[in-house]
């Protein structure tokens, strides 16, 4: 019995010594490339070595031996993008069950075959924040992917030493689905601001019923019975404790500033709005009491309570020392976040080095993980693109993207079809017909796309 008991610890620590092996780091020599490294300015003619994951050193006229070297020249390297606000990889999106759903993880519905990984990387894109939505005034916690792309184990795509995140939300969602489509509470902004009071309220309540039983612990001779455990209680307690960082969707100024004074009231300081397209009204505000504002470059309009915002939002946030990051939040727009950056330098005179932050550095700062990623340092880890021209060009393409040092893009080398896995039930892609000069099938193409078939898909 002892005997099948070793063979089976034997196997179980085998198992999990392969799923280690899986996550590769990789090495590679990129020569005379244009380097941007973000916080340290651009240098010329430069050299980067990447050993075993992690940039071990930048300079001219670098040596290595047994290591893939790239020549770079012509072309510019970057630190990989960051996208602070993403739904790609995920098998599921919202648990819109209930106001308050903390003790849901998005990294239990974590898709490594999704195409979505390989297309941002596609973009340059090598860590996106995968979070729930945003249909609870208080939602599920998020994860922090590295695209490592050609994996078929998802926790080859959890960034590890990322701290814990969660996701928030104000206005019309929370009060949609949870209001007008359940009747509970919260039907109005001040339901969604009492809904995440009262989570914070029991969540204290909560500490102090596991603090009492600890202390009753130490007298002599007792036997106290703990607290029942409680998931979403438990979670709410670490956002009390500074140990998750709140991610929140918001819109509106007013609102925005709401949330911000009850985290204030209840101490908390790690917290990032997202979207925040009137961000520009409460800049100070945001600036002086949160860790930053991850904002659309042009978004706004596509409903009611976002009809007003502007293309400086982002300019005006950074120009008041809000740590501003541009996202995505799309499996398209998450291919052209460069594009993105660009558009808040073409409207707010942004240099190259505040521009390109937007998509780096600041959103690694919103996610805790600047001191391992979101620029060209010595003992970061070594994610990295290499662009054919300067990358707020328009003109510039991707063409080869690093995570940990190993290439999972290549323009040249990658074949046309990279998808893992392809199920019969997958909804096609949309589809374009050829227009021609007599344009007799012009907009026609529009009822091919899902869009299209839906709206004329009804009985009366």
């Amino acid at each position: 019995m002892k005997m099948i008991k070793y063979i089976l610890s034997a196997f179980l620590i085998l198992g999990c010594f392969v799923t280690i092996a899986q996550t590769q780091k990789g090495s590679v020599l990129i020569k005379n490339a244009t380097v941007l490294t973000v916080t340290n300015g651009t240098l010329e003619n430069t050299d980067v070595l990447v050993e075993n994951g992690i940039i071990k050193r930048i300079g001219k006229n670098l040596n290595a031996s047994n290591i893939q070297c790239i020549d770079g020249t012509g072309k510019y390297l970057m630190p990989g993008i960051i996208d602070a606000h993403s739904h790609v990889a995920l098998d599921a999106v919202n648990e819109a069950t209930a106001p308050i759903t903390s003790e849901v993880k998005m990294g239990d519905v974590v898709n490594p075959y999704d195409i979505g990984i390989y297309r941002a990387l596609a973009g340059g894109v090598t860590i996106s924040h995968a979070m729930h939505g945003s249909a609870n005034a208080i939602g599920g916690q998020n994860i922090t992917l590295k695209h490592r792309y050609g994996t078929s184990n998802p926790e080859d795509l959890h960034m590890k030493d990322a701290p814990r995140t969660i996701k928030f939300a104000l206005g019309e969602n929370p009060t949609r689905v949870h209001g007008r489509g359940n009747g509970i509470q919260p039907r109005t902004r001040m339901g969604v601001d009492a809904v995440i009071r009262n989570g914070f309220n029991e969540a204290i309540q909560y500490k102090k019923a596991w603090a009492d039983y600890e202390n009753a612990q130490k007298q002599k001779g007792a036997k106290p019975v703990p607290p029942k455990y409680d998931s979403r209680l438990a979670t709410l307690a670490d956002v009390l404790d500074g140990k998750i960082i709140i991610h929140c969707h918001s819109y509106r100024a007013d609102e925005i500033y709401a949330l911000i004074n009850t985290c204030r009231e209840f101490g908390i300081k790690n917290i990032v709005f997202s979207h925040v397209n009137e961000g520009f009204k409460v800049a100070p505000e945001l600036a002086e009491y949160t860790m930053g504002a991850s904002v659309f470059a042009d978004w706004w309009a596509y409903k009611f309570e976002v009809y007003y915002s502007t293309a400086y939002n982002a300019a005006i946030l950074m120009e008041n020392g809000v740590i501003t990051s541009i996202n995505s939040d799309s499996g398209e727009l998450i291919r052209h976040l460069y594009h993105e950056a660009g558009k808040a330098q073409r409207y707010g005179q942004l240099d190259d080095d505040q521009t390109l932050a937007l998509i780096t550095i600041n959103p690694a700062k919103q996610l805790g993980i600047a001191d391992k990623v979101g620029s060209i340092e010595e003992g970061k880890q070594a994610d990295l693109v290499l662009f054919d021209g300067h990358p707020l060009s328009v003109y510039a393409i991707p063409q080869m993207t690093f995570v940990d040092g190993v290439k999972y893009f290549d323009i040249n080398e990658d074949p046309d079809d990279m998808r893992l896995k392809v199920s019969a039930s997958e909804a096609l892609e949309p589809i374009f017909l050829r227009e021609h000069e007599h344009r007799c099938m012009h907009g026609v193409d529009f009822f091919f796309t899902n869009f299209g078939r839906n709206l004329f898909n009804h009985t009366h």
